[in-house]
C-alpha cells in the first residue's frame, strides 16, 4: 500500500470510519473511468476538485461525477472569485496528484463544499490517494469526514 493510500486510510480511521479500499489496476483517474471500473453510476463518483481564490488560497469542491462545477456559483458561496488550481497548487494543498485526490487527509486544511447531488445516493465512491485506489462511503459520512458544507455547486 502506497504512502498516499496509507494517509487516506489514517484520515478515515481518525474520522471513525472503517472503509475498504479497493485498487483498480486499469485506473480510476476520471469519473467515467471510475464508474466503469467499479460498476456504478457516474453520479456516484466523488470528484475532489481544487480551486484557487483570488488570493491564491485553495478551496476543495467534492462534486458528483455527473456534474460540472459552476465556478461563479461557488465563488458567490465563498464570497470570492475562484478559478481552477494548477497542478502545483493541488499537490501543495492536498499532498496528492491530480487524478488521485481524496476528499480527506490533505496537507492543508481548506474550505470544502460538498455537492448536494451526492446525497441522493446510499453510497458514493472517492479516490483514495492514487489514480488506482478508491473507497465507498455513505454521503453523510463523506460530509462529516471532510468537514464540508453541503451546497449547490452546479
Amino acid at each position: 500500500m502506497s504512502a498516499s493510500v496509507q494517509r487516506v486510510r489514517a484520515a478515515l480511521t481518525a474520522a471513525g470510519l472503517d472503509v475498504t479500499l479497493r485498487a483498480f489496476p486499469e485506473g480510476t483517474r476520471t469519473a467515467q473511468d471510475a464508474a466503469a471500473a467499479i460498476g456504478v453510476q457516474v453520479g456516484q463518483i466523488v470528484k475532489s476538485l481544487v480551486f484557487a481564490t483570488e488570493t491564491g488560497d485553495p478551496v476543495l469542491v467534492l462534486a458528483s461525477g455527473a456534474n460540472r462545477v459552476d465556478e461563479r456559483r461557488v465563488g458567490e458561496l465563498l464570497g470570492t472569485a475562484i478559478g481552477r488550481a494548477d497542478a502545483a497548487l493541488v499537490r501543495e494543498a492536498t499532498g496528492y496528484a491530480i487524478g488521485g485526490v481524496p476528499p480527506v487527509g490533505h496537507a492543508t486544511a481548506m474550505p470544502t463544499l460538498v455537492d448536494e447531488d451526492l446525497l441522493a445516493f446510499d453510497e458514493v465512491w472517492a479516490a483514495a490517494g492514487t489514480p488506482r485506489d478508491v473507497f465507498a462511503i455513505a454521503p453523510a459520512d463523506l460530509v462529516r469526514a471532510s468537514g464540508g458544507q453541503v451546497a449547490t455547486v452546479t
